[in-house]
């Protein structure tokens, strides 16, 4: 259970928005899936008890039919395209990376298009024309040639900045304590971080707010955070859990 202390500023953050007449925009994004777990089931069950869209970043290279056999009745859920195969081609000493650095582009691209083709015959229904970069990194001259992939969007992490041939549609706030534990992050830090999107958000940045997820590694602080959190949002009048096909669709209509 989250301490209500520590709720105490996400409850006071969203009354301020609901006073003034204000709708917060979230998204669930949640990366690396494959195949059917019991960590999938535990997402399915509780996004979809509380009514939350849900992106899963699915690894081409990885998946198959069985993955898009127990997604076909879900409509909660899209289906991103998550690179190629997860691998890090990058040096030791440098941050892990499949789309860019010393890689010839014409053999990313390709294995892009064939992750794209992949998963839109896969998920008929679910699919998404959007790249999740593995790690979160592309480089930028990969960017701008995504559109003739067929690609729409982007989903990284962090704030939107600058210009993009793509709709972007990012991810702010990971659950998951990767350069520590490797587990759940502390509830509080969590709490602190959503509330800062929100009051960014309040104060003029037009930019849904992600919440980033990994079903796979999640431990019981990750699980307990994003279940309260779900019932702590799902519920209020100034919030809207959006799907992502819906954010990105505002986005081209606004082009």
């Amino acid at each position: 259970m989250i301490d209500s202390t520590i709720r105490e500023p996400l409850y006071r953050e969203l009354d301020r928005w609901h006073d003034a007449g204000r709708m917060a925009r979230l998204w669930l994004r949640d990366d690396d899936a494959v195949e059917p777990t019991a960590a999938l089931e535990r997402l399915l069950s509780e996004t979809k008890s509380y009514g939350i869209p849900v992106t899963l970043a699915v690894i081409p290279a990885s998946t198959g039919e069985a993955l898009a056999a127990r997604l076909a009745d879900e409509v909660h859920v899209g289906v991103a395209v998550h690179g190629w195969a997860h691998h890090n081609y990058a040096g030791p000493h440098e941050k892990k990376q499949e789309l860019g650095g010393a890689r010839p582009e014409e053999a990313i691209l390709g294995e892009l298009y064939e992750g794209f083709l992949k998963l839109k015959g896969l998920y008929p229904s679910h699919f998404l024309a959007m790249l999740v970069p593995p790690w979160n990194r592309i480089d930028n001259g990969l960017i701008r040639k995504l559109p003739a992939l067929g690609f729409e969007s982007l989903s990284t992490y962090g704030r939107i900045r600058g210009e993009s041939p793509l709709a972007i549609v990012n991810s702010h706030v990971d659950l998951m304590d990767w350069h520590g534990t490797r587990g759940g992050r502390p509830a509080a830090d969590l709490i602190g971080e959503v509330v800062a999107e929100l009051q960014d958000r309040f104060n003029g940045r037009n930019e849904p707010i992600g919440i980033l997820g990994h079903h796979l590694v999640h431990d019981a602080a990750a699980w307990d955070f994003l279940a309260e959190f779900f019932e702590a949002t799902s519920g209020h009048p100034a919030v809207e859990w959006a799907s992502a096909a819906a954010l990105v669709q505002d986005q081209i209509s606004r082009t």
